[in-house]
């Protein structure tokens, strides 16, 4: 017994450890959305030519998942984290560059270096985290660590306002002062500088913590590298469906985001400036938060593919109410999808790795490069913008929420190959 006692207390410590990390990289991925709307105004951009900062950090997923897993499955997790640490810091650094150079290519390769770290985190850290315990509990584990990546998504896009978009507006005939220029490109050095110390904090609390960590975690097992997990995640027809909602999901969510400031500075929408807008999407990211406290306790309770439907459906019916309704109760509306939200990265992940027959490195794997939904769903809504205005962009994520339905709809009738657990997680 006391040997169970003493595994158990190693395991809470080591998924306490890993929760960290959620919080991290939600905060660091959520100033994407005040970034977009500053260097639209900082460079003279198009809102299309400005969604390429989320495009170049999210496409980043597409190209290293799979090697993310490949290095996960041979140096197992702890020496993967703390790598992909080592490389965001060095992100930070041509960040800091790329601000004093007023450089937009130079923040797109920043970018693009950040998310390949933050992606071989989501590949370590999520099936550990709901491996960290009882499997019946994996569920819980996942959506309790999300709501910690959540709060990190909540504080990013008030700091990131604050630091980015004092003084900046992008609508039409309006011009950035070299002064407001500057201090917007003075604030983005100043959040990466920040990040940077932040990030070498992490690197020193893991590398001091790595034994007690790399002890609670499921032992590694050889992957056969790239191709081989390539060729086993292909081959699971659940991994291929759950990559795809990821898709959809991780698309309409930051579509949303990293338009909303520009929805709100909207004159038919609030017509306030592109700071206050940008500060606002902050509780676009605080319902996430809230919604997945609450779904922490739900998904004790209910199935979890059917709260996803009731979330997808509510989500999609909201966007609905956008694009026929608009006004100033749109903005509310719009800000209100974080909700529901909430749930659906963990849920989808955990019942993707219940049902496929892929390891769960490559369907880790398969579904962590299924956040390049990000890169290219933004991107089209940003295009529908330039062409057709901010409401009608809403048809986008409408779109995805309804495909996530069906998802939803087939997972609860799918048989269950395996519960996320020790064993199973290699």
């Amino acid at each position: 017994m006391s040997g169970n006692a003493a595994a158990n207390g190693s395991q809470k410590a080591a998924f306490a450890a890993v929760t960290v990390l959620f919080f991290a990289w939600g905060f660091i991925t959520s100033l994407i959305d005040p970034l977009v709307a500053a260097v639209k105004g900082i460079f003279t951009l198009t809102t299309l030519e400005a969604q390429l900062s989320a495009f170049a950090f999210f496409i980043a997923y597409g190209f290293m998942s799979f090697p993310a897993a490949a290095i996960i499955g041979k140096v197992r997790a702890v020496p993967a984290i703390l790598l992909a640490l080592a490389t965001m810091a060095a992100a930070c650094l041509v960040m800091l560059t790329a601000a004093n150079a007023a450089s937009y290519p130079l923040v797109l390769a920043g970018l693009f270096m950040l998310a390949a770290g933050i992606t071989v985190l989501q590949v370590a850290a999520n099936p550990l985290a709901a491996a960290l315990g009882k499997p019946e509990g994996s569920h819980f584990r996942l959506t309790l660590s999300q709501t910690f990546n959540s709060f990190g998504t909540f504080l990013g896009p008030a700091l990131g306002a604050a630091l980015f978009l004092k003084g900046v507006e992008v609508t039409e005939g309006t011009a950035l002062t070299p002064e407001v220029r500057d201090a917007a490109l003075a604030g983005i050095d100043r959040a990466y500088f920040w990040i940077c110390g932040l990030l070498i904090v992490l690197f020193a609390f893991f590398f001091l913590n790595r034994k007690r960590i790399a002890a609670a975690a499921p032992p590694a097992q050889p992957t056969g590298g790239i191709g081989a997990l390539l060729k086993e995640a292909f081959a699971s027809r659940w991994a291929l469906l759950g990559a795809a909602a990821i898709f959809v999901y991780v698309g309409a969510e930051v579509a949303i985001g990293t338009q909303m400031a520009f929805f709100l500075n909207a004159p038919h929408i609030w017509n306030v400036s592109l700071e206050q807008a940008g500060k606002a999407v902050s509780f676009y990211w605080l319902g996430a938060m809230i919604g997945r406290a609450i779904g922490t306790v739900l998904l004790a309770r209910f199935p979890a593919a059917r709260l996803l439907m009731l979330f997808s459906v509510i989500a999609a019916v909201l966007c609905a109410w956008i694009l026929v309704v608009g006004g100033v109760s749109a903005g509310y509306v719009a800000l209100s999808i974080g909700l529901f939200n909430s749930i659906m990265f963990p849920v989808i992940f955990t019942l993707t790795l219940e049902r496929s027959s892929a390891g769960e490195e490559a369907t880790s794997g398969l579904l962590c490069t299924g956040i390049i939904g990000g890169a290219l769903i933004p991107a089209l809504a940003g295009a529908v913008t330039d062409a057709t205005g901010i409401v009608t962009s809403f048809v986008v994520p409408l779109a995805c929420y309804l495909l996530l339905v069906l998802f939803a709809a087939s997972a609860g009738k799918a048989p269950i190959l395996r519960r996320a657990s020790s064993e199973s997680v290699h």
